[in-house]
């Protein structure tokens, strides 16, 4: 009896699930995932480094997709006929240049004229777009009225057509230059604007580019800096025109520091709108790198060549203008202590 009672509780003793060793394997899983996550930081960061490798991989294979079609039609990833002569006029040139030139050199002067026409675009957007975002929060009834009715028409027209009417409605209709305008300062031909104190002429491809950027980009800055200015309490301006500030103190000393914390962001991306809308330039004959490179395509046969050009032209100026504007940003946060 005694020994069949033995027996029993020797079988329910293995038949009983062990405990101890379930807990040394979850304690040991659970060791070896705490060392995972100690060492690559957090899941976050394995799913960044997973996506990562993701994009790496793609961007290999369809490089090697480009180069493997390239050969089949003959042609080569090589940028040697960045060399040879570009044997093409430039009228709008910033720097002395003749057909002989390369192409490279070509190229540098279509970097140059896009980056003046970003700069001068992106400097007077904001000044005019500053000025149409306050007067839409004026007292003045018809200044508020005439800031929506231009905030309303120019943001919602395609900024293409616009460079069409500044361009053939404004310049092209003026006089040739035997017959300029004079405005003291400057006289006015269809073939540019020249400032005689500064001994320069502006071409009427570059200036229809500039206003047009002008004028559509200040439409979104002005709307940007109307919803800056309504994000600051009003506590603000009470407590500064019962320190007996004015409205023009008031918003120069108090409303805009505080406001351009929510500025400084959103005018980021309009300011990259700019660098790549300037490519639209093409349209008007402005000579920016964009039609230098659409001449150069045609005449050397190497479109992905010198498109890879253009992106890596284009990516590299947003990429300047977007660190820049983030240093900026930097300096108005508010630092906590």
């Amino acid at each position: 009896m005694s020994a069949s009672k033995g027996k029993f509780s020797n079988n329910l003793q293995n038949n009983l699930p062990n405990h101890s060793q379930d807990n040394s394997q979850d304690n040991s899983q659970d060791n070896f995932q705490t060392k995972f996550l100690n060492f690559f930081g957090s899941w976050r960061t394995i799913f960044q480094l997973l996506f990562l490798a993701i994009i790496i991989t793609c961007s290999i294979l369809a490089w090697n997709t480009l180069a493997r079609n390239m050969r089949s039609s003959g042609l080569a990833i090589s940028f040697d006929f960045l060399s040879d002569p570009a044997s093409f006029d430039i009228a709008d040139s910033p720097f002395p240049y003749k057909a002989s030139d390369s192409y490279t050199t070509a190229l540098q002067v279509g970097l140059l004229n896009s980056l003046k026409a970003i700069a001068v675009s992106i400097i007077s957007a904001s000044v005019v777009g500053i000025t149409v975002g306050i007067s839409r929060l004026s007292n003045n009834w018809l200044l508020k009225q005439l800031a929506r009715v231009y905030v309303e028409i120019l943001r919602n027209t395609p900024l293409l057509l616009q460079l069409f009417f500044w361009y053939s409605a404004i310049f092209l209709t003026l006089p040739s230059s035997s017959d300029r305008i004079s405005l003291g300062f400057a006289t006015l031909a269809k073939d540019g604007i020249t400032i005689a104190a500064l001994k320069m002429t502006l071409s009427s491809e570059f200036c229809a580019l500039v206003l047009g950027l002008t004028m559509f980009s200040s439409a979104f800055i002005a709307e940007i800096v109307r919803g800056g200015i309504l994000s600051v309490p009003k506590g603000q301006s009470e407590a500064a025109k019962a320190l007996g500030m004015n409205a023009f103190q008031t918003m120069r000393k108090i409303i805009l520091p505080q406001a351009l914390r929510v500025i400084i962001p959103s005018l980021t991306s309009q300011y990259v709108n700019i660098a790549k809308n300037s490519s639209l330039a093409i349209a008007i004959g402005y000579t920016d790198i964009y039609r230098i490179a659409s001449t150069t395509i045609n005449q050397t046969g190497r479109p992905v060549n010198v498109i890879l050009i253009i992106m890596a032209v284009y990516l590299a100026i947003s990429l300047t203008i977007s660190a820049s504007m983030n240093l900026l940003n930097r300096q108005f946060q508010i630092v906590e202590r």
